[in-house]
């Protein structure tokens, strides 16, 4: 929880643990940091130039000073170069900033924001910013400790009173979007025997009865009868039931466009009878990543209320071995009617990620449709943790996740996705194969093709993002763990769409 006022009086006026305030590179002593210098610390040239602090991004600089009588912190962050208009310099330095107020256990804050300008956006960009990047790093998974490790905070936003009402829809809207990455992050983490199939529906349930939303649940026994043989496929090896659910949000505006968010839920993955080695197992609670990014994105747009629709699907399964399971070189046959070969039962997401794809452009017949998966080790390691891989044929589309991309700070970077790259999924015993010929490589982009035989009209962007679900280092909003990747730029999507 962090509770957020906008003030126009000066930094030092207000009651707080920490003051901070951003600094251009190369910096000079001027406005209120010049009568720090003067009144309250004035050795701080001194101090800067010993710890060689000059305001570049990504660098902080923290000390203590008695003010009212009090010991406090002063916190400096750097902004970078002021040519740079680099947004994600702002949102480092903030996570750097809850990061430092956590370890000197600084419960108020006072911060001077800077000019929106700088960064290269508006002041109610700044807002939005602000309340998202904070709440997203305040974030612990501290669910099992028996004492809670979040900390709140409560921060002071010193700004020009011209910017206050931009400011201010900034930040009730990014804590909307803050909390919406939280949950997911939080879904994310829990354990698997907590969040099963029928445990991730039943959230899927609760969003849609506190959002007003329309829902729609299919259970095993109708996903069977209704062909879906790749959701079923995976399933048949857990005792859990697999699950395929469909939320839809209506905007309010006439012949709204209709955007479709479609999201891998496998809420364990072993591998199944392909079975993973045990150190790849550790993390594969996190296999429900794009169900858990897809259901918070639109949890947040019933609440931001964009003047489009949105539909997200959800198919829902563990991948387990046993006496039932789905067997190397089984065939199924999928919702579209199509067959695919299985020779690799860890290739699982593209198996239900292909029922729901085809079930939702065929009943909703949306104007764009996004999947969202942890769908291949190749793309992680292509990346590394920092970029998604985004792969698509329909360069409209491309272009505008790319742009939300952009502004979110939810990175994503395309892959080619060539037709020399379709020969790889070719069967002979079957219309496809689960797993790409390994002549060619390339698996991130083989998986793409295998998804693609189940949009057969519709413009749509597949999003792999194995790496950036969870673990990612060196940023300073996340922590170990869940970082909601996808949540952020889905939103964005939705709410600039044209």
């Amino acid at each position: 929880m962090i509770n957020y006022t906008i003030s126009s009086n000066p930094l030092l006026a207000h009651k707080a643990d920490a003051y901070a305030l951003f600094v251009p590179e190369d910096f000079k002593l001027t406005g209120h940091l010049k009568d720090i210098a003067q009144d309250i610390i004035p050795d701080l040239e001194a101090l800067l130039a010993k710890h060689e602090f000059t305001g570049k991004a990504q660098s902080s600089f923290l000390v203590h000073m008695m003010h009212d009588k009090e010991t406090k912190c002063l916190i400096l962050l750097g902004a970078g170069k002021h040519n740079e208009k680099n947004v994600e310099i702002y949102r480092r330095a903030l996570g750097s900033l809850v990061r430092l107020a956590e370890q000197y256990q600084c419960k108020k804050i006072a911060l001077e924001l800077p000019e929106p300008s700088f960064f290269g956006i508006k002041a109610e960009d700044l807002g939005q910013e602000t309340s998202v990047v904070t709440l997203m790093a305040q974030y612990h998974f501290d669910e099992f400790f028996k004492e809670k490790r979040v900390k709140e905070f409560e921060f002071v936003l010193v700004a020009d009173e011209a910017c206050r009402t931009d400011l201010q829809k900034g930040l009730d809207s990014g804590s909307i979007i803050g909390t919406a990455v939280n949950k997911a992050r939080h879904m994310i983490d829990m354990p698997s025997e907590h969040i099963t199939p029928s445990e991730l529906a039943a959230r899927a349930k609760e969003v849609a009865k506190e959002r007003g939303l329309k829902v729609t649940e299919f259970k095993e026994a109708e996903i069977v009868n209704m062909g879906m043989g790749g959701l079923a496929a995976v399933s048949k090896g857990s005792d859990r039931d697999c699950h395929l659910m469909i939320l839809e949000y209506k905007s309010e505006k006439k012949n709204a466009p209709t955007l479709a968010f479609v999201g891998k839920g496998i809420t364990f993955d072993s591998g199944g009878l392909s079975l993973k080695p045990a150190q790849y197992m550790e993390t594969m609670k996190e296999d429900m990543s794009g169900a858990a990014a897809v259901l918070e994105a639109i949890d947040a747009l019933a609440q931001l209320n964009p003047p489009v629709n949105i539909v997200v699907a959800m198919p829902i399964s563990e991948n387990l071995p046993s006496g039932k399971a789905t067997k190397p070189g089984d065939i199924i046959r999928f919702y579209n009617g199509k067959t695919a070969e299985v020779r690799n039962t860890d290739a699982e997401g593209r198996l239900i990620l292909a029922d729901a794809l085809s079930y939702v452009e065929k009943h909703y017949n949306p104007d764009a449709m996004i999947d969202v998966a942890t769908l291949t080790g190749a793309c992680a390691y292509a990346f590394g943790p920092f970029f998604t891989g985004m792969m698509s044929q329909h360069h409209d589309l491309e272009q505008k996740v790319q742009e939300a991309a952009n502004r979110t700070g939810d990175r994503v970077w395309s892959l080619p996705f060539h037709d020399d790259y379709k020969a790889a999924i070719k069967s002979k015993i079957a219309d496809i194969c689960n797993i790409g010929n390994p002549s060619y490589r390339a698996g991130a982009i083989t998986a793409g093709f295998f998804l693609q035989h189940f949009v057969e009209k519709t413009p749509w962007v597949h999003l792999d993002i194995a790496g950036t679900a969870f673990d990612v280092p060196d940023i300073s909003y996340y922590r170990a763990g869940a970082t909601g990747a996808a949540v952020r730029l889905l939103i964005d999507v939705a709410r600039n769409w044209k």
